[in-house]
C-alpha cells in the first residue's frame, strides 16, 4: 500500500462551455451547471388539500385491480410497515398493500412548501409524473395533456372537462382545475427563481390511456391502431378475447408506443409535439416564461435516439434555455454494468442525464466498508466519466445521491457493500436492515453530500434526504415526507414480522442545516459549480483525498477524511499556489500555514472547504 501521493491530474482544464455568444443558442442551458435540484414524488411530498384526496374510483384499472374493503387514504404520519385494519384484512403482505396505498400528496402541498425549498437553497425542481394516471407513481398515463385530477382542487369538475374533449384534437383541449393549479405553481416557483421540469414518459402509456382505450374498443377500426404493436385482434365470433399487444418489458399495464426508423410513429409523435407546446408555452404567445423549463425523459435509452433529436428541436425552438435530461442508466443490470451515455450527449439530443455513474462511484468510495474503493480508484472512476462526456454536459449532469428508483442514501449507508440498485429491500434481501442510521452513519451521509456539493455536475436532492429519511428500494424509498410540524408514529414494524429497533421518525434539523450550508457555499462560490477540478492529494492507506476547484482567480480547496478515525494532514500551499491563510467555509475556522505548510486535523468522516 502506498503512503501520501501528490500529483496533478490531467483533467484540470475542464470548463463548462456554457457561455452564450451573440445570438447563438447555448449547447447546454447557461443555468444548468449552477442548479441545485430537488426531486419531488408528488403523491408523497405534502397533502395540502384533503378535499381532493383519491377515491377508489380514481384507482380503477390500475394494479393490483382490487381495492380492499374499507379502504381509506393512508395516515401520513403512521408507522411505514404497519398494516392498517383494511390492509390486514386483505390477507396480503405489506408489499402488495403498498400498491394500493395513497397518502394524498398534491400540488397545493408543493405550493405550500415552496418557501421551504427556497430556504433550503433549491433552484430547480424535477417532478416525477404529474399527468393523469390511476397509479400512485403516474408512470401509466391516461392523458399527457392533463394534470392528475387528484393533484388539483376539483377532481369531479376535471372529469367533466375530460369527457367534453376529443383527446386527439388539441383544439378541443381545455384547462382543468388541476392544470390551472400547476400553471400557478410554475408561476410561483419562477417568482422564487426556481425552475421546473417534469417527467416525460413517452416510451409507453397506461392501459387507461385515451388512445389505447379507443383501440381496445374499436379494434382494427381505431384510427390509433398504429400507435401500438398489436399481436392479435379480438375475434367477435368467439367468447375468448384474443386481443394482445406489446407491453413495456411484457407488462400489460404499460402498452408500448410503436416505433419506426425515426422513432415513435408519426401520429403518436405529433401528439407528443402538441404536449411539448402545451406545457412549455401554455398560452401560446411565444413567451415560454409561463411554462415548464424542461423535461426529464423516462427510460430514454429504450426510444430510438432519432426521436429524441427531433424532440430536442421542438423543445429548443420554444425555449433555447430549456433543459433536457434523460434516464440513461443500466447497460447490463445482471452484471452491474452502467451505460456510457455519450451517444445521447453529442449536442443534438440531451443536455444531461441522471448521473447514476457518479452516484455509484461515491457509494463505493464513501459508503461501502469491506468493498470500499480507494481514493485513487475514486479519482479514476470520475476521470472515466469526464473522459466519456463532453465538458459542458458533465457540468450540467444531475448528480444524485438517491431517487424514486433506488434505496435512499441513508439506507445504502446502513446496508453497505451491496451492488447499487440490486435487491435493496427486505422482500429481496431477507437480512436487509430497515433501521434508522446511527450517529456514525449520519457522518458518512454528511460526507457523501459534501462530495456531491463540491464536484462538477449539478447536485440533486431526493425529497426528504435532507430531513433524515431512510428506506430501501421502491416502494420503501417513497415514504411520506417528514415535516417538522408533524408528529410521526415510531417505526416498530418489520414487513415480515422480524425484530427491529424502535426508531423515532422526526425532522432532522441538524442534517437539514448541513444541506442548507453546503448549498449556500456552493452558490456563493461559483468555482464549485463552474470551476476546473484538480485532484492534488490522495492517501489510499489513510483514506484521505484533496481536490481544488478554480474559476478565474477564485479557488476552493476540499479535503476529506474517509474513515472513522481522526487524521493528521499536511498540505504544501506553495505547490498549489495558495496563500498562507485559509478559512474553512463550513465553520469559519481560520487556518494559517507555517513555511507554506498547512498542518491540521480532520475528524472522522470530516470534509472541509477552504477558501
Amino acid at each position: 500500500m502506498r503512503s501520501i501521493i501528490l500529483w496533478m491530474i490531467g483533467i484540470i482544464t475542464i470548463t463548462t462551455g456554457c457561455e452564450k455568444k451573440g445570438n447563438e443558442i447555448p449547447r447546454v442551458p447557461t443555468w444548468a451547471s449552477e442548479a441545485v435540484w430537488y426531486q419531488i414524488f408528488p403523491e408523497r411530498f405534502m397533502n395540502g388539500d384533503k378535499s381532493n384526496d383519491p377515491l377508489p374510483k380514481d384507482m380503477e384499472d390500475g394494479w393490483p385491480y382490487k381495492i380492499p374493503e374499507g379502504w381509506q387514504v393512508h395516515p401520513w404520519t403512521s408507522d411505514w410497515y404497519k398494516l392498517q385494519p383494511w390492509e390486514a384484512e386483505t390477507g396480503n403482505d405489506f408489499y402488495w398493500n403498498s400498491g394500493v396505498r395513497r397518502y394524498g400528496g398534491d400540488l397545493q402541498g408543493v405550493l405550500d412548501k415552496l418557501d421551504y425549498l427556497q430556504d433550503l437553497g433549491i433552484t430547480a425542481i424535477y417532478f416525477n409524473p404529474v399527468f393523469e394516471a390511476p397509479s400512485l407513481h403516474k408512470y401509466d398515463a391516461t392523458f399527457y395533456h392533463h394534470i392528475d385530477n387528484n393533484f388539483g382542487p376539483d377532481p369531479e369538475k376535471d372529469r367533466e372537462i375530460w369527457e367534453s374533449e376529443d383527446h386527439g384534437d388539441p383544439s378541443t383541449w381545455q384547462w382543468t382545475t388541476a392544470d390551472k393549479l400547476f400553471l400557478k405553481l410554475i408561476e410561483e416557483a419562477h417568482k422564487r427563481n426556481i425552475k421546473i421540469i417534469i417527467d416525460g414518459v413517452f416510451n409507453h402509456v397506461g392501459n387507461t390511456f385515451w388512445a389505447f382505450e379507443d383501440v381496445v374498443k374499436n379494434q382494427q377500426d381505431s384510427k390509433y391502431k398504429e400507435w401500438f404493436t398489436i399481436k392479435s385482434w379480438d375475434d367477435p365470433n368467439t367468447d375468448e378475447n384474443e386481443f394482445d399487444y406489446e407491453g413495456w418489458f411484457g407488462v400489460r399495464d404499460l402498452p408500448e408506443i410503436t416505433e419506426d426508423s425515426t422513432g415513435l410513429v408519426k401520429s403518436a409523435a405529433d401528439h407528443i409535439h402538441d404536449i411539448v407546446k402545451r406545457w412549455m408555452d401554455p398560452n401560446g404567445d411565444g413567451d415560454p416564461s409561463d411554462g415548464i423549463d424542461g423535461w426529464r425523459l423516462d427510460v430514454a435509452d429504450m426510444v430510438n435516439i432519432n426521436f429524441w433529436k427531433k424532440f430536442r428541436t421542438w423543445v429548443k425552438e420554444i425555449n433555447p434555455e430549456a433543459y433536457i435530461t434523460g434516464e440513461i442508466w443500466w447497460h447490463n443490470w445482471d452484471k452491474n454494468e452502467m451505460t456510457n451515455a455519450a451517444p445521447w450527449l453529442q449536442g443534438d439530443t440531451f443536455d444531461a442525464v441522471m448521473n447514476y455513474r457518479f452516484t455509484k462511484s461515491v457509494k463505493h468510495f464513501v459508503m461501502d466498508q469491506e468493498t470500499q474503493m480507494t481514493a485513487t480508484s475514486f479519482i479514476d472512476s470520475l476521470d472515466a466519466i469526464a473522459f466519456d462526456y463532453p465538458k459542458e454536459n458533465l457540468y450540467a449532469m444531475m448528480n444524485l445521491m438517491g431517487s424514486h428508483d433506488v434505496e435512499r442514501l441513508a439506507s445504502i449507508i446502513v446496508n453497505p457493500d451491496q451492488w447499487y440498485d440490486h435487491w435493496g429491500k427486505p422482500s429481496e434481501t431477507p437480512d436487509w436492515d430497515v433501521r434508522k442510521p446511527n450517529e456514525t452513519e449520519r457522518l458518512i451521509q454528511k460526507l457523501a453530500v459534501g462530495v456531491q456539493m463540491t464536484m462538477p455536475g449539478a447536485p440533486m436532492i431526493y425529497y426528504g434526504d435532507e430531513t433524515g429519511m431512510w428506506g430501501g428500494d421502491d416502494p420503501d424509498c417513497r415514504k411520506p415526507m417528514v415535516w417538522p410540524e408533524f408528529e410521526y408514529e415510531t417505526e416498530t414494524t418489520h414487513p415480515f414480522g422480524k425484530e427491529r429497533p424502535h426508531d423515532t421518525v422526526e425532522f432532522n434539523k441538524e442534517l437539514f442545516e448541513w444541506y442548507k450550508k453546503l448549498i449556500s457555499i456552493r452558490q456563493l462560490n461559483s468555482e464549485l459549480s463552474d470551476g476546473e477540478i484538480e485532484y492534488f492529494f490522495a492517501d489510499d492507506e489513510k483514506k484521505l483525498l484533496g481536490f481544488k476547484r478554480t474559476l478565474n482567480n477564485n479557488y476552493s480547496i476540499i479535503l476529506l477524511n474517509n474513515k472513522n478515525e481522526k487524521a493528521e494532514i499536511s498540505i504544501d500551499l506553495k505547490g498549489l499556489s495558495l496563500k498562507e491563510e485559509l478559512t474553512n467555509l463550513l465553520n469559519n475556522q481560520k487556518l494559517v500555514a507555517e513555511n507554506s505548510k498547512l498542518n491540521f486535523s480532520l475528524e472522522p468522516y470530516q470534509i472541509v472547504i477552504l477558501k
